[in-house]
């Protein structure tokens, strides 16, 4: 609507549009209740079954990251034990002759230094991703090693045997791993679906709360809007202020209250303990 149209409406007009949009909403909010209310409870038990799925997928994923974790600080633990058990056979020999080459062997130290990378470092998927099958090829190389070892020299079961275990934690944690991936992917949709749903059904019931407040203060604002175009829009008592205020001052020369903020805004803000000191001094002054 153009200003000077605006203007044009007179106080009366005002009054029956505001009374005839209250009557309006009197009767058309009763049926928008209803149909709020309608949709609110055909969305609260897919928010719920929404809610309840996304909960289980992440215990899922809870779940196996605990067995992930709980094989890898198995894994882990049992490194220290393997070479303390290659050393012994090293100092007696017993793996010289089996493997003149054993000491160029790093397979221990690379599984334990991807180990400190995947515990220590921030690693994106991708990155850690391949430092797992980086560790998944050093088993399969391990168990390989295991079985020429114990087939060639039996007095070597017990370092083979916690070699075993531990590449067997690894495999654990790897298997867990993948499928803790796996669940995660399954998870996000259903974690994207139900931020949409409860963002829907909050939408809804902010609605449902509007017409509710609306509908219950109908016939007050009905009521108040009868008497103004009975009785006038000066002051009538509480609740009743006098309405053309501002546009009597403005017809008698006064400032808009757009005006007036305007002008505020003008001016600096006022120095309050200089005014204090100001004030302080001019009483002094005033008693000499």
């Amino acid at each position: 609507m153009e200003s000077d149209t605006l203007l044009a409406v007179t106080p009366n007009q005002m009054a029956q549009a505001l009374l005839d949009r209250r009557i309006l909403l009197k009767e058309q909010l009763p049926t928008v209740i209803r149909t709020l209310e309608a949709e609110e409870q055909n969305l609260s038990p897919k928010v719920a079954r929404i809610v309840d799925n996304h909960k289980q997928a992440n215990e899922v994923v809870a779940k196996l990251k605990e067995v992930r974790d709980h094989a890898q600080i198995e894994a882990r633990n049992l490194i220290p034990k393997v070479k303390q058990h290659r050393n012994v056979l090293v100092d007696s020999g017993g793996m010289v002759n089996l493997d003149p080459d054993w000491k160029k062997e790093k397979l221990l130290e690379e599984l334990d230094e991807i180990e400190e990378n995947i515990q220590t470092s921030a690693l994106d998927h991708k990155a850690e991703k391949k430092m797992i099958e980086r560790r998944k090829k050093l088993i399969e190389q391990n168990e390989k090693w295991l079985k020429e070892r114990r087939d060639s020299n039996p007095d070597m079961a017990e370092y083979i045997d916690s070699r075993r275990e531990m590449s067997h934690q690894f495999m654990v944690a790897n298997k867990a791993h993948r499928n803790m991936m796996k669940a995660v992917e399954k998870a996000q949709p259903l974690h994207d679906k139900k931020v949409a749903m409860q963002a829907e059904i909050r939408e809804v019931r902010r609605q449902l709360d509007r017409a509710k407040e609306l509908l219950s203060q109908s016939d007050h604002a009905i009521e108040h809007w009868q008497r103004r175009l009975k009785d006038g829009y000066s002051e009538l008592g509480i609740g009743f202020p006098d309405l053309l205020r501002d546009m009597n001052q403005v017809q008698n020369g006064g400032a808009s209250s757009f005006a007036k903020n305007h002008e505020k805004k003008k001016q600096p803000p006022s120095n309050k303990k200089q005014d204090k000191r100001v004030k302080s001094s001019d009483s002094r002054g005033e008693e000499e």
